[in-house]
């Protein structure tokens, strides 16, 4: 190796020793919650794909078109690209813009609405797209405790949270934030389950956010992110957010699968992946195990035996990668089981067979 790129692998050896190391898997999906990994078949109890639609036939029958051949400032808007914009406005209420990536929409709404001076309280769980926006936007930031309202500082410009966090599987008390500041929501794992039509934990509170950011890549089985708000704040950033006009835009095929998908879950499906939810959290109550949060993420925090509990259920047919530090803080480690719609009672019954201590 060149004596230059040493201090890269520096770097990789101190990772390695704080056993911190991660690697890439092969993962072939056989079926809807069911797949090949390195090899092995498995049952999948970790995929965000919630209502089970990103192998749905419409969903992939939708996908037609090419690459967006760079920034829709340049290259223009598709037919996709507006259709997609167009049953979000008209599901949300508000105006919607695309964007790539879910990562990108928080870099780009943060890192814009926000400038040097402007206080922004940040929930202490947040995701790091939404830490990487606020640094971006150079503005103040005041990390608060997490799901705390009274703990929201005076002059606070800005509130960011989310709607389903990701590790703890719990929502905010969004009708106890205080009304003056904006409030910024990430609802990457709650559109599509939650809420009137799939709006959203908030909406299902009866909430209406300020902003509101979703993806595609999680419920609705394809990939890319939107966000939702008043009309200057979809000028502002198709004007000044730098994720949005220096990135090739989300490619037609994408677009039109998350069309299709968005058309495609029902409140039939929420019913049934909420159903499965209550289920699999009863069964786990039931073998004495902890979990936390209420929804459709099921966290079981173990503790430092969390990778070593992992593996044992892969050697069951269970894919469901222990959580460590620093994703979650030391001593927190878990086990995050995802419920999809498509599970069946059986395949839960197998999760809670394979939990038998």
């Amino acid at each position: 190796m060149p004596a230059r790129h040493q201090r890269w692998r520096d770097r990789l050896a101190a990772i390695e020793d704080r056993g911190q190391t991660r690697v890439l898997r092969t993962l072939k999906p056989t079926g809807p919650v069911t797949a090949e990994l390195d090899g092995r078949e498995v049952l999948v109890a970790c995929s965000n794909d919630y209502l089970g639609l990103a192998h749905h036939p419409d969903v992939l029958a939708a996908a037609s078109g090419g690459g967006a051949g760079g920034s829709r400032l340049i290259s223009g808007s598709r037919p996709a690209h507006l259709a997609l914009e167009a049953l979000l406005e008209e599901r949300y209420g508000r105006p919607a813009l695309l964007f790539p990536s879910g990562y990108q929409a928080n870099l780009g709404v943060l890192s814009t609405v926000c400038e040097a001076g402007d206080l922004i309280a940040s929930d202490a769980l947040n995701h790091a797209s939404i830490i990487d926006g606020i640094r971006m936007s150079r503005a103040d930031k005041v990390v608060v405790p997490h799901a705390d309202p009274t703990s929201i500082p005076a002059g606070a410009k800005l509130i960011a949270l989310e709607g389903l966090y990701s590790m703890d599987g719990d929502i905010p008390p969004f009708l106890d934030y205080p009304a003056a500041p904006w409030i910024a929501v990430d609802e990457a794992h709650a559109v599509g389950c939650l809420g009137p039509d799939g709006k959203g934990a908030a909406a299902a509170a009866g909430f209406e956010p300020d902003i509101v950011v979703g993806t595609f890549g999680k419920a609705y089985g394809a990939s890319g992110a939107f966000v939702i708000g008043p009309p200057a704040l979809k000028e502002l950033l198709i004007n000044a957010a730098r994720s949005f006009i220096f990135t090739t835009a989300m490619p037609e095929p994408v677009a039109a699968m998350a069309l299709a998908a968005m058309r495609l879950a029902t409140q039939e499906r929420r019913a049934r992946l909420a159903e499965n939810a209550r289920f699999l959290r009863a069964g786990l109550r039931d073998l004495g195990w902890t979990t936390l949060g209420d929804a459709h993420i099921v966290p079981v925090v173990v503790g430092p035996t969390a990778m070593h509990l992992a593996a044992e259920l892969l050697t069951r047919g269970i894919f469901a990668p222990g959580i460590r530090y620093p994703t979650v803080a030391t001593g927190q480690e878990r086990i995050r089981f995802t419920v999809s719609a498509a599970h069946t009672q059986n395949d839960l019954s197998k999760i809670l067979d394979a939990m038998v201590s």
